[in-house]
């Protein structure tokens, strides 16, 4: 009696995909099951996306098969692909993930590219600028910043010892880890010196909406990364009340913040003797607060 054909790597792909379909139907519309599938059967089969492509009629094996198989059941159960992989993509930087980082998200980048934009128009961009990134997670922001600002150097804070070690291991995997430092800390305490760039994704989720955010972000990240207190703006108060201490007499700070905040944040900042603009990203959304020292 002849065996079962041989499942190639097109085939897995397919059944992967039919089977995110399948057991997600309508729940979640936002999924991308095919992109999802991509990844998962690269993940498990170790190829990368022309991989795939070039090894895509080669034979896989039940344990392969069965592996990505596993991967696609805790996709289903709302665990991002970004947690299953162990990675994700950020400003083209591929960044390793742990349990204390959140997954770096598109809107983020605007920080970056308003950073960036004030560097470039100070005719600062290829000088020996300061970088500070509070709450740094994986190091996506600050990493992000050294890949286009060639002479700067920066540190990374975060209040979780597993994030600082991750930031770390993402620089030195992106040889920047000779400009790049990384402390752990409440914030700025115990910081010394005054940087160019103030860079920060804080938490801005009010606590008691964390609960009805999607279960890829409830669930899977880490709620000291999410939580801003009972109105979302705790972390904002505690970085405008230590700003005039961090940051240089030429320098600038950039905080993201979630939607409907950015008056907020703004106004307090203004409060305190700083000039604030808004920076929108992709879809229209006031995500980047940018500070600078009143004239």
């Amino acid at each position: 009696m002849r065996g079962a054909p041989l499942q190639t790597v097109a085939g897995l792909r397919r059944s992967v995909s039919e089977r995110l379909r399948g057991g997600l139907g309508n729940e979640r519309p936002s999924l991308n099951a095919d992109l999802d599938a991509r990844l998962l059967v690269g993940h498990a089969l170790g190829l990368d996306a022309s991989g795939l492509i070039v090894h895509a009629h080669r034979p896989v094996s039940e344990a392969d098969w069965a592996r990505a198989m596993a991967l696609a059941e805790r996709r289903i159960a709302g665990e991002p692909v970004a947690r299953i992989v162990g990675e994700k993509e950020f400003w083209s930087l591929a960044l390793r993930l742990s349990p204390d980082t959140l997954v770096p998200r598109p809107d983020t980048e605007t920080v970056v590219e308003a950073a960036l934009a004030w560097a470039r128009r100070g005719g600062r961009a290829r000088g020996p600028l300061t970088i500070l990134d509070l709450g740094t997670g994986s190091g996506a922001i600050l990493l992000a910043l050294l890949s286009e600002l060639p002479a700067a150097s920066g540190v990374g804070i975060d209040i979780a010892e597993g994030a600082a070690r991750t930031a770390s291991a993402n620089a030195q995997r992106l040889n920047l880890g000779h400009r790049a430092r990384f402390a752990v800390a409440d914030w700025t305490d115990g910081l010394l010196g005054r940087f160019d760039i103030v860079v920060s994704n804080p938490p801005y989720v009010k606590a008691g909406d964390i609960p009805e955010l999607s279960l890829e972000v409830s669930r899977f990240d880490p709620q000291i990364a999410l939580d801003g207190g009972a109105d979302g703006l705790a972390a904002y108060r505690v970085i405008l009340a230590r700003l005039d201490g961090i940051l240089a007499a030429q320098g600038a700070a950039f905080l993201e913040v979630g939607a409907g905040q950015a008056q907020s944040v703004a106004e307090s900042a203004e409060m305190l003797g700083f000039e604030a603009d808004r920076r929108k990203d992709l879809v229209g959304i006031d995500r980047v607060v940018e500070l600078r020292r009143g004239k």
